[in-house]
């Protein structure tokens, strides 16, 4: 059995959101709330990119779900340690019994890391607002920004719907960031190395933050 969590108010209301989700579609994609593998796999290609080539590393997941990146980084990397971060007790408990024997994967029930890392990763985490006020959802990206650098030791990545978005594809329960706003957010607050990746054909961005020593 999974320990509880005290989660806050309004993000239990997100919680609930994504363990239906799993619920209906299991461990797919549509499980986690996204279009389509393809499309899930292109997010991780692009938020790998923080990564150093070829060295060891480890890794926070935050908003893991059901542990779909652990597989990709399983696929192209041969000595990493992961740590899948959820707040959805459907998704750890989905993510435990999947990988429980592989030795270098840990799943967590909670709203933040429960250890350093050499890499952060949040992907689309921010996406799901529901009908939380734009005001508190900007609040609880600029908090959990804060604890990826914190929690991160060479650097962390995070995407975002964008408000580039075409204007009849977007809905009213999701949320649509500013890529400039937060490039220039992460620069002045985090490090100079900071890269906007807005070029590979979805309605979103990545950022990549890595650190200088």
């Amino acid at each position: 059995m999974t320990e509880k969590i005290n989660t806050p108010l309004f993000l239990s209301t997100i919680s609930d959101y994504y363990s239906a989700k799993i619920k209906k579609h299991g461990e797919t994609a549509q499980g986690v709330d996204w279009n389509s593998t393809a499309s899930q796999i292109l997010r991780f290609e692009q938020l790998s990119k923080v990564i150093a080539p070829s060295t060891p590393f480890s890794i926070n997941d935050l908003g893991c779900g059901y542990g779909a990146y652990y597989d990709y980084l399983s696929n192209h990397y041969t000595s990493f340690s992961y740590e899948g971060i959820d707040i959805s007790e459907e998704m750890v408990n989905s993510a435990n019994m999947h990988y429980k024997t592989q030795n270098n994967a840990r799943f967590t029930l909670s709203n933040e890391p429960p250890q350093l890392a050499d890499y952060g990763i949040a992907s689309g985490i921010f996406n799901v607002c529901l009908e939380l006020s734009k005001t508190q959802w900007q609040s609880y990206i600029d908090t959990t920004l804060n604890l990826l650098d914190r929690t991160s030791r060479l650097g962390f990545a995070f995407n975002c719907l964008t408000t580039y978005s075409d204007a009849d594809k977007m809905h009213d329960y999701l949320y649509y960031a500013n890529p400039c706003t937060l490039f220039d957010l992460c620069k002045q607050r985090y490090s100079r190395n900071v890269a906007l990746l807005h070029d590979y054909g979805l309605y979103e961005f990545t950022i990549l933050v890595r650190k200088t020593s």
